[in-house]
């Protein structure tokens, strides 16, 4: 049975005069590895962030598993524990040590008992392979082994769903194979995502659907090979001749 996890309908998103989303209707159902690609300034980063709850939306709904975010009776932070999110930044705290960054929100938000959460992070730090950091800080890491422990971080909260939101553009290119690798085993896994990069290996070979906007709207949607191969539209062909 189909099980949508993400719905949005009719979003409208602006910053005072500029018209970031201009009716956006979209859904994710369980499983579903959405890759989301567009020039700069196509409203991709922004649509995550309202899906996450984190930037607030001036018309239409946002649905989370049967829940409506954009309600203002609904408990957001509540919600907020389903959705995992990794940005581009990976903000981890430099004075805490990596167990330590990938167990603090578990006990803090979840209240999970300490061994509880250090037995969970160990296993995450274990499943993105940097299970012999777990004591070290985060300044005596790669850049891409930081974005690891960021993704751990996001599953120490057992999420329903991810969202990455290009996560693998700070990062020199030998490094990015190793995060997209954990992205790779998470699709694999089951995971619903939202993936917001230009990584096009990455939404050929683990993406279930390709979108492409440009300009506040979803302007082609499909598989992700036939897509790239083929597109439709003259914008997107445009698009995929620069970043291909």
């Amino acid at each position: 049975m189909r099980r949508v996890m993400i719905q949005l309908e009719q979003v409208h998103k602006h910053f005072g005069q500029l018209k970031v989303l201009n009716g956006i209707d979209l859904e994710v159902t369980k499983g579903e590895v959405i890759v989301i690609i567009g020039p700069s300034g196509s409203g991709k980063s922004t649509m995550l962030r309202c899906v996450n709850g984190l930037e607030p939306i001036q018309k239409g709904r946002i649905i989370i598993e049967g829940d409506d975010i954009t309600d203002p009776k609904t408990d957001q932070n509540k919600i907020r524990q389903r959705i995992g999110m990794v940005f581009q930044s990976f903000n981890l705290f430099p004075h805490r040590t990596v167990l330590d960054n990938v167990t603090l929100a578990p006990i803090k938000v979840q209240g999970k008992k300490k061994a509880e959460a250090k037995q969970i992070g160990e296993e995450l730090l274990v499943r993105v392979g940097l299970a012999d950091k777990a004591k070290d800080y985060p300044d005596q890491l790669s850049g891409g082994q930081q974005q690891r422990v960021a993704i751990a971080r996001a599953l120490a909260m057992q999420p329903d769903m991810m969202l990455f939101d290009e996560v693998t553009s700070a990062l020199d290119p030998e490094l990015v194979a190793e995060v997209l690798n954990v992205m790779k085993d998470l699709a694999l896994g089951g995971m619903t995502m939202l993936v917001v990069t230009h990584e096009m290996g990455f939404a050929r070979e683990v993406g279930t659907r390709l979108m492409f906007m440009d300009e506040g709207v979803i302007v082609e949607e499909g598989d992700p090979r036939k897509m790239i191969a083929d597109p439709q539209e003259e914008r997107t062909k445009k698009f995929l001749g620069m970043v291909l």
